[in-house]
């Protein structure tokens, strides 16, 4: 079955500036600015906002 373009993948980098990154989807018509999430990075060892980036 083919993907739907209404939940595509991004990528959240992080805002920490170490360049860590997560893969995930989003939902288009819930979300359709860019999503922000605060996740643990590994290399601040701390939970910060991780950014979509395009």
């Amino acid at each position: 079955m083919a993907r739907s373009t209404t939940r595509p993948v991004v990528r959240l980098r992080s805002t920490a500036g170490t360049g860590v990154t997560y893969v995930t989807r989003k939902n288009r018509l819930n979300d359709p600015d860019r999503l922000v999430l605060r996740k643990y990075d590994p290399v601040a060892r701390e939970h910060v906002p991780f950014r979509e980036q395009r």
